[in-house]
Protein backbone atom coordinates (compact mmCIF):
# COMPACT_ATOMS: atom_id res chain seq x y z
CA UNK A 1 0.00 0.00 0.00
CA UNK A 2 1.36 3.40 -0.97
CA UNK A 3 1.38 5.90 1.86
CA UNK A 4 1.17 9.37 0.36
CA UNK A 5 1.49 12.45 2.50
CA UNK A 6 0.94 16.16 1.94
CA UNK A 7 3.47 18.58 3.41
CA UNK A 8 1.96 22.08 3.63
CA UNK A 9 3.73 25.33 4.40
CA UNK A 10 2.14 28.81 4.47
CA UNK A 11 1.55 28.93 0.70
CA UNK A 12 3.31 25.84 -0.66
CA UNK A 13 2.28 22.21 -0.76
CA UNK A 14 4.25 19.07 -1.63
CA UNK A 15 3.31 15.44 -2.02
CA UNK A 16 5.55 12.85 -0.45
CA UNK A 17 5.66 9.09 -0.32
CA UNK A 18 6.64 7.27 2.87
CA UNK A 19 8.67 4.07 2.68
CA UNK A 20 8.04 0.87 4.65
CA UNK A 21 10.39 1.44 7.60
CA UNK A 22 9.53 1.27 11.31
CA UNK A 23 10.22 5.00 11.58
CA UNK A 24 7.83 5.75 8.70
CA UNK A 25 5.17 3.59 10.37
CA UNK A 26 5.47 5.64 13.57
CA UNK A 27 5.18 8.88 11.62
CA UNK A 28 2.18 7.62 9.60
CA UNK A 29 0.40 6.65 12.83
CA UNK A 30 1.08 10.14 14.27
CA UNK A 31 -0.46 12.10 11.38
CA UNK A 32 -1.58 14.83 11.15
CA UNK A 33 1.43 16.67 12.58
CA UNK A 34 1.80 20.45 12.99
CA UNK A 35 5.14 22.09 13.71
CA UNK A 36 7.37 25.09 13.08
CA UNK A 37 10.16 25.09 10.49
CA UNK A 38 13.90 25.41 11.00
CA UNK A 39 16.43 25.46 8.16
CA UNK A 40 20.05 24.38 7.79
CA UNK A 41 21.40 25.16 4.37
CA UNK A 42 19.06 23.51 1.86
CA UNK A 43 17.44 21.34 4.51
CA UNK A 44 14.13 22.00 6.22
CA UNK A 45 13.61 20.26 9.54
CA UNK A 46 11.11 20.41 12.36
CA UNK A 47 10.28 18.55 15.56
CA UNK A 48 7.60 15.89 15.43
CA UNK A 49 6.00 13.79 18.21
CA UNK A 50 7.92 10.65 17.27
CA UNK A 51 10.79 9.11 19.22
CA UNK A 52 12.86 6.50 17.40
CA UNK A 53 16.45 5.28 17.45
CA UNK A 54 18.68 5.05 14.39
CA UNK A 55 17.30 2.55 11.87
CA UNK A 56 19.73 1.81 9.04
CA UNK A 57 20.67 5.50 9.31
CA UNK A 58 22.43 7.21 6.39
CA UNK A 59 25.25 9.77 6.52
CA UNK A 60 24.62 10.88 2.91
CA UNK A 61 21.17 11.37 1.34
CA UNK A 62 19.74 12.14 -2.10
CA UNK A 63 17.92 15.17 -3.43
CA UNK A 64 14.27 14.99 -2.39
CA UNK A 65 14.83 12.48 0.42
CA UNK A 66 12.74 12.69 3.57
CA UNK A 67 14.54 11.71 6.75
CA UNK A 68 14.06 11.42 10.49
CA UNK A 69 16.86 12.81 12.64
CA UNK A 70 16.84 10.81 15.91
CA UNK A 71 18.82 13.27 18.11
CA UNK A 72 16.22 16.00 17.52
CA UNK A 73 13.10 13.91 16.87
CA UNK A 74 12.96 15.87 13.63
CA UNK A 75 11.40 15.37 10.21
CA UNK A 76 13.87 16.49 7.52
CA UNK A 77 13.42 17.49 3.88
CA UNK A 78 16.62 17.53 1.81
CA UNK A 79 16.49 19.77 -1.26
CA UNK A 80 20.14 20.73 -1.70
CA UNK A 81 23.47 21.07 0.06
CA UNK A 82 23.78 21.51 3.82
CA UNK A 83 26.66 23.19 5.69
CA UNK A 84 28.13 19.70 6.27
CA UNK A 85 28.04 18.77 2.56
CA UNK A 86 31.14 18.39 0.44
CA UNK A 87 31.94 17.34 -3.14
CA UNK A 88 28.32 17.67 -4.22
CA UNK A 89 26.95 15.20 -1.67
CA UNK A 90 24.01 16.01 0.59
CA UNK A 91 25.12 15.35 4.16
CA UNK A 92 22.87 15.72 7.24
CA UNK A 93 24.31 16.99 10.54
CA UNK A 94 24.42 13.35 11.66
CA UNK A 95 22.90 10.13 10.28
CA UNK A 96 19.17 10.11 9.50
CA UNK A 97 16.63 7.34 9.03
CA UNK A 98 15.36 7.53 5.46
CA UNK A 99 11.56 7.64 5.55
CA UNK A 100 10.56 8.50 1.98
CA UNK A 101 10.87 11.20 -0.65
CA UNK A 102 9.21 14.04 -2.49
CA UNK A 103 9.45 14.61 -6.22
CA UNK A 104 9.50 17.82 -8.19
CA UNK A 105 9.28 21.45 -7.22
CA UNK A 106 12.20 21.21 -4.82
CA UNK A 107 13.50 24.69 -5.74
CA UNK A 108 10.29 26.17 -4.31
CA UNK A 109 11.38 24.93 -0.87
CA UNK A 110 13.90 27.79 -0.83
CA UNK A 111 10.91 30.11 -0.23
CA UNK A 112 10.18 28.47 3.14
CA UNK A 113 11.39 30.57 6.07
CA UNK A 114 12.42 29.58 9.59
CA UNK A 115 9.51 29.86 12.01
CA UNK A 116 6.93 29.19 9.30
CA UNK A 117 4.16 26.71 10.09
CA UNK A 118 4.17 23.24 8.55
CA UNK A 119 1.54 20.52 8.53
CA UNK A 120 1.97 16.91 7.43
CA UNK A 121 -1.16 14.91 6.74
CA UNK A 122 -2.25 11.75 4.95
CA UNK A 123 -3.27 12.15 1.34
CA UNK A 124 -6.54 10.39 0.61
Amino acid sequence: MERKIIIEFNNLSFEGLLNDSNTSNLIWDSLPINSSVSTWGDEIYFSIPVNEEEEDAKEVVELGDLGFWPPGNAFCIFFGLTPASSKGEIRPASPVNLIGNINGGLDALRQVNPGESVKISRKD
